[in-house]
């Protein structure tokens, strides 16, 4: 199951986040007629499909039961108060995050941010589990052939009107009709039906997609009266445009002063309807959070050890981290740095090939440019040996593939034998490593030489060309000043081979345009991975989503034994069979050098000002859980003076 990975995604994505309903509690079908024949329509109830549920997990059990009252790791009495300000890179032009045009401001994003509640949220402290939100409670059938969510009678907008199914039914039709990525990962669901008694029934076109009817829960419900009312200029407002006119919401936290582009304030809602509800006591405790936009990231990091327009930051730059925290402020201990663990997959950074472009098709020309990528070099030279190469693009967990493919996982890759190199059953997959200065000439001679079986050749001038005669030439493109650091030294390595290549910095616009409508030749970018895969990996590999524009399928895979291999994760019977296709879908795209993988960090590197308060220990899953954060309005005082 996809989720936008909190602030560590950094664009990025990815970000998270309840009325506790009887487990047990049984429908009587013989309340009303008309209760009857609408739940025997949309969902004809078995003993078991008639059990509401609190929560929902893809494996395992969940955590906490019916009656929780809080996550473990919150101070549930957290107090209420404080302003914090934060840092943020770029500048915004809209606030409708469910449009692929404009950029929206920090805190709004496409599952809801600050702004929207969810039917249901995720778990901060545990993989693929979801508690209620502005649904208390759902229930599902035993085939997952469909899916009923009771909406919270509580539930409110900023307005003070109910959220009503209506709600639910406009939000699930208005995302699909306007946003790629939704239209793809609910593209399953063929009806969405008020069935009475404050209840949502989703119908699917398949089933045992244990996923569909939990992912469900992850829809931001927008308020229909507003969207389709009237703006200030006098026109109705419209869903499917940016829009820079603040929306309405139910969440946390509503829309303060802005300006755009500069800063924006987000004001907590003093009256918010959800506010004692479990997944939010004693969460969300700041009065207002207001983002200021720097469009140079070192200015981002003089504002943070200056103080008042940054009160923490996640470090990304290993060089700062290991010799700038020695700043004023540390020493005086007003900043105080520290280190998380994190236990959920690794995020995948790496260099993506553009295949839709004919130099990248042939494997054997990605595979030569892989091994061009020196790690242990950098690592060394730039990185203090801080990082851990990547490896998988299911990193860091029992998802990622290994050693030699065998048992499940042997027999799916059987099937599909004659489309997959030789060495992938005889061979573990293994990056090369330039740990040796021996190992140099080694690796650069089998880069030639798979060049060559590739049909390219070298001109007089020792450059690569391709089959019809130009120069082999890459352009990679990023949005980051810093990619410079970790690009160059790549380039060097790739001239060695006779390719020409360079690389731009685009600002963030230009750069998410070009990336939307794949415009470019390598780019180095993240995916982040669930412990749970599932609907999500459509957007990531199938061919469907290669052309799309806005997809993730930055690699443009077409690939018809990936597209199977994606429908058999998403209808995986049970964990084993999903943790064996998993590998095979692994391995397969490792061996196919659709990226050149980079590395990652295993803790989360942090440093705040003193007045942030933060409950020990934070949920390993998230490695950090910024929203149970807190303000000492005395310390924050005494730092303003």
């Amino acid at each position: 199951m996809f989720r936008p990975f909190l602030l560590l995604c950094s664009r990025h994505w990815l970000s998270c986040l309840i009325q506790p309903a009887s487990e047990e509690h049984n429908l009587s079908l013989f309340k009303s007629a008309s209760l009857l024949i609408a739940l025997l329509v949309a969902a004809p109830a078995l003993a078991d499909e008639a059990k509401w549920h609190h929560g929902d997990t893809l494996f395992g059990k969940l955590k906490y039961d019916a009656d929780f009252t809080h996550y473990d790791h919150v101070k549930p009495d957290a107090p209420k108060g404080g302003h914090l300000k934060r840092a943020s890179f770029g500048g915004y032009d809209s606030f409708n995050p469910f449009v692929v045009r404009g950029r929206t401001p920090s805190g709004l994003s496409y599952f809801g941010g600050l702004l929207y509640d969810n039917l249901f949220e995720q778990s901060v402290d545990q993989p693929s589990a979801a508690y209620g939100l502005v649904a208390d409670k759902f229930r599902k059938a035993d085939d997952s052939s469909w899916a009923v969510y009771h909406i919270n009678e509580n539930a409110r907008w900023h307005d003070g009107k109910s959220i009503t199914p209506e709600d639910v039914i406009w939000s699930m039709e208005a995302m699909r009709a306007n946003y790629p990525l939704w239209k793809e990962y609910f593209k399953n669901i063929i009806s969405v039906e008020s069935t009475g008694n404050n209840e949502v029934t989703f119908t699917f076109d398949q089933k045992g997609n244990r996923e569909l009817p939990h992912i469900i829960g992850d829809l931001a419900v927008l308020p229909k009266h507003w969207w389709e009312g009237i703006g200030p200029d006098g026109k109705k407002r419209d869903i499917s445009n940016p829009t820079t006119e603040p929306p309405l919401g139910s969440g946390p936290y509503k829309v303060g002063k802005y300006e755009l582009g500069k800063y924006i304030t987000w004001d907590r809602v003093k009256d918010y309807w959800a506010e004692n509800i479990p997944v939010r006591k004693g969460r969300y405790n700041y009065d207002s959070i207001r983002y200021t936009y720097f469009l140079d990231e070192s200015a981002m990091w003089e504002a943070f050890k200056k103080g008042g327009l940054s009160d923490y930051k996640v470090e990304g730059r290993e060089n700062r981290w290991k010799n700038e925290y020695n700043f004023p402020a540390v020493k005086r201990g007003d900043v105080i740095p520290q280190t998380f663990d994190i236990t959920r997959s690794q995020i995948y950074t790496g260099f993506y090939f553009n295949t839709r472009k004919d130099k990248f098709k042939d494997r054997r020309v990605r595979e030569a440019i892989t091994l061009m990528f020196d790690f242990e070099t950098l690592n060394k030279n730039l990185f203090f040996n801080l990082y851990t190469r990547t490896d998988s693009f299911f990193e860091g967990g029992e998802l990622e593939s290994d050693g030699l493919p065998e048992g499940r996982e042997l027999e799916i890759l059987e099937a599909y034998r004659e489309n997959l190199p030789p060495e992938l059953f005889t061979k573990p997959f293994a990056l090369p490593d330039y740990t040796k200065r021996s190992s140099t000439r080694k690796i650069q001679r089998k880069a030639i030489n798979l060049l060559k079986q590739a049909g390219l050749t070298f001109n007089n001038k020792r450059q690569l060309t391709t089959k019809n005669g130009t120069p082999f030439s890459i352009e990679f493109i990023s949005a980051n000043p810093d990619a410079e650091r970790k690009t160059n030294a790549f380039i060097e390595n790739l001239k060695r081979i006779g390719i020409t290549a360079s690389l731009r910095i685009l600002d963030t616009s230009q750069y998410k345009n070009r990336l939307d409508g794949f415009d470019f030749d390598v780019t180095s970018t993240l995916t982040a991975q669930s412990l749970s895969p599932g609907n999500e990996q459509r957007d990531y590999w199938s061919s469907a989503s290669a052309d799309r524009s806005g997809s993730r399928n930055f690699s443009g895979i077409k690939e018809p034994m990936i597209d199977e291999l994606v429908e058999k994760i998403i209808l995986a019977p049970n964990r084993e069979e999903l943790l064996s296709l998993t590998h095979a879908l692994d391995r397969i795209l490792k061996w196919n050098y659709y990226a050149v993988p980079q590395w990652h960090n295993p803790e989360i590197w942090f440093a705040k000002w003193r007045h942030i308060q933060i409950p020990e220990p934070q949920p390993g899953y998230s490695g950090i859980d910024s929203l149970s954060f807190w303000i000492d309005e005395k310390i924050e005082s005494e730092l303003k003076k």
